[in-house]
């Protein structure tokens, strides 16, 4: 069972996926037969005031939520208040960690749950790393156990003596994330939620079936490269890595002697990730940067333009690769590997992933979001359609009888009981 962030069933839902190049919000309504999300207003602006995931420029990245967000509620004909956002800042890292709670022989309830999961317990068994300049992020249960007894899915209902809980928490610095949620604050947003990036991109692109047997998401992004890998039907470790498409640009406006602008363009028009046998015959006209001539151009062979863009990515899968060895979650993540991001739409990508990775590999969609168009479900949008269905998620999946840990009960009985019920 996945944390979820309180919300009212049936209520308007938003998302603002705050990327380096660009800042996109997506404005849904659950569709009443299923409670998957419609889509019914979407608002994109290019990225100021980001780099890398995090807020650099604190006016500029607001002026360029608020031209989104207000984007978006025009198509939808509504006004927002609370927005589910991705964070990719702030060098989150995952920590795998067993919590025990004894239940004195009754029936595991939602109460013992809580408990388990509880804020400070996470943050205790952590050694404190959340208040050492850190916040815990996210808070998910991977497994159950109860007397020893693992592989349980959902333990509620059953007797033992003693509730073992697998959470994977995933945790960032504080001042990056509390920058991020200061911006939202300052367009007059409340953050329902926080999402890493890749997970949110997970919960749009997999399937069922590869949640369950394990696949790796890899969100390739203009700042980060997003790592998640999933397993049993949860996210079980998150990564990023701090290099993404814009730094493929910067390689080609640097290796061409050219500016950013027409190397980005380059890249789109005529980049490829792996060399082709024609490229050595075609040629591409390159503008060159600080000419006294606006219109001085150089030819060079295509070829020349996938020999800066191959190692770069050759070593962004390399360090992918790296990074899942050293953290033990290769063994889990199976052999499925799912490419989402704008920066993993240029062609040859899943090819030499493939080979770099020596896994199977498709691109990966919003799949499980109604109402996009054709131009806005594709790979660069799979974490805005990923924010949507955890907040879909979380309308069905909070119990209606579950009583809030922030509220205890009241009176001096109630408070009494509570607390026998809590620790006998």
């Amino acid at each position: 069972m996945r944390g979820v962030l309180a919300s009212t069933r049936g209520e308007t839902l938003a998302a603002l996926d705050i990327g380096s190049n660009k800042i996109c919000c997506l404005i849904a309504r659950p569709d009443p037969d299923t409670q998957r999300p419609y889509v019914v207003g979407v608002g994109q602006q290019a990225s100021k005031g980001v780099k890398s995931g995090a807020v650099i420029d604190m006016e500029a990245a607001e002026m360029a939520v608020r031209s989104a967000v207000d984007a978006a509620e025009k198509m939808a004909g509504e006004t927002i208040s609370r927005v589910v956002v991705n964070l990719a800042g702030g060098s989150p890292l995952s920590a795998a960690l067993g919590i025990d709670v004894a239940i004195a022989g009754h029936a595991v309830n939602d109460g013992d749950l809580r408990k388990a999961m509880d804020p400070g317990r996470i943050s205790e068994a952590m050694n404190g790393s959340a208040a050492g300049g850190r916040e815990i992020v996210h808070s998910i249960a991977t497994g159950y156990a109860i007397d020893g007894n693992s592989g349980i899915r959902d333990p509620r209902g059953m007797y033992g003596e003693r509730l073992s809980v697998n959470v994977h928490v995933v945790s960032a610095a504080s001042g990056p994330v509390r920058n991020l949620t200061h911006c939202i604050e300052r367009c007059h947003l409340d953050v329902a939620g926080l999402v890493i990036s890749p997970y949110a991109a997970g919960l749009a692109a997999l399937v069922e079936d590869e949640m369950d047997l394990g696949a790796t998401v890899i969100d390739m992004g203009a700042g980060t490269t997003d790592i998640a890998v999933f397993a049993e039907g949860e996210v079980v470790f998150t990564d990023v890595l701090p290099v993404g498409g814009q730094h493929v640009t910067n390689d080609i406006a640097r290796g061409l002697s050219t500016s950013r602008a027409n190397a980005e363009r380059m890249k789109t028009l005529y980049g490829h990730a792996m060399a082709a046998a024609a490229d050595q015959r075609e040629t591409i006209e390159v503008p060159q940067v600080g000419e006294e001539d606006e219109g001085a151009t150089r030819q060079i062979p295509r070829s020349l333009l996938t020999g800066i863009i191959q190692p770069r990515l050759e070593e962004t899968f390399e360090l992918v690769r790296s990074r899942l060895e050293a953290s033990g979650a290769d063994r889990m993540a199976g052999r499925r590997v799912v490419l989402t991001g704008g920066a993993s739409q240029l062609p040859g990508m899943r090819d030499l992933a493939s080979q770099v990775l020596d896994k199977q590999v498709r691109p990966g969609r919003a799949a499980h979001t109604a109402g996009l168009g054709e131009a806005t479900s594709g790979p660069a949008y799979a974490t805005g359609a990923g924010l949507l269905a955890y907040a879909a998620e979380a309308q069905t999946a909070t119990p209606a009888d579950a009583e809030s840990p922030s509220e205890p009960p009241r009176g001096v009985l109630g408070r009494i009981g509570h607390w026998l019920r809590e620790n006998f």
